[in-house]
């Protein structure tokens, strides 16, 4: 579905992606890793036209993405849920949701306000309560929420649980995997390594820009040196 090859961004002077590799098929998840810094958050930026690629190619269900705006890539069916939320501060949560929905390529079982409150619950009762009203957990359940909204191909999930409850982190994963079973592809971030492992397919770990690791989750668990190295603190 997403396939990224040979990418490469700078900020400026400073190159951040050297030569990244990895593709998401149809229907699955696949989760970048590795500690801060490393590249995760450059290669979402890069891939969403937010951070223009120096080079290398990006492509959507064999579409051609480079040099595409943001908008115009959202279009294309890729939904993303940024890191730090980014929910419209001043909109209730209604609003939030209506402001993005869109049913582009008319699935017959789109997002609706009723499916996003039927996987967060949460959402349906704070409704008509502002986006700075809510907690961080029911932020990053509206963040999800407004994505779906857009009725994606592919969703990307930016450090997905970060600086949530464990309790919330619970319920976004079984959220996450709730998706996945209805057959929606997914890209993940996070720092849980033991969550990712039971949702995703296949991980790619950066270090320093590079794509250093790659394999599924029987393969992840079983080799402890590449945990140590590229994801320990």
């Amino acid at each position: 579905m997403l396939e990224v090859r040979a990418l490469q961004t700078s900020y400026g002077r400073s190159q951040v992606l050297f030569g990244v590799d990895f593709c998401v098929p149809n229907e699955k998840v696949v989760t970048l890793l590795g500690r801060n810094g490393m590249g995760k958050t450059t290669t979402v930026r890069s891939v969403m036209g937010i951070v223009p690629p120096r080079s290398g190619t990006i492509s959507f269900q064999g579409r051609s993405l480079e040099g595409l705006a943001s908008y115009r890539i959202a279009q294309a069916g890729l939904g993303l849920v940024p890191e730090g939320r980014q929910v419209f501060p001043n909109l209730t949560v209604r609003e939030n949701l209506v402001a993005t929905a869109a049913n582009r390529r008319s699935d017959p079982n789109p997002w609706t306000l009723e499916r996003v409150f039927a996987l967060f619950p949460q959402l349906r009762e704070r409704q008509r309560h502002y986006g700075n009203q809510l907690s961080g957990g029911e932020q990053q359940m509206l963040a999800i929420g407004r994505a779906l909204m857009t009725n994606p191909r592919l969703l990307i999930l930016d450090e997905a649980t970060e600086g949530l409850a464990p309790l919330v982190r619970i319920e976004i994963y079984r959220s996450i995997e709730r998706l996945k079973g209805e057959g929606l592809a997914i890209l993940l971030i996070d720092k849980d390594v033991a969550a990712l492992a039971r949702v995703a397919d296949r991980h790619y770990v950066l270090e320093k820009g590079r794509v250093v690791w790659s394999g599924s989750s029987a393969e992840l668990g079983a080799n402890p040196e590449v945990q140590h190295r590229y994801l320990g603190v």
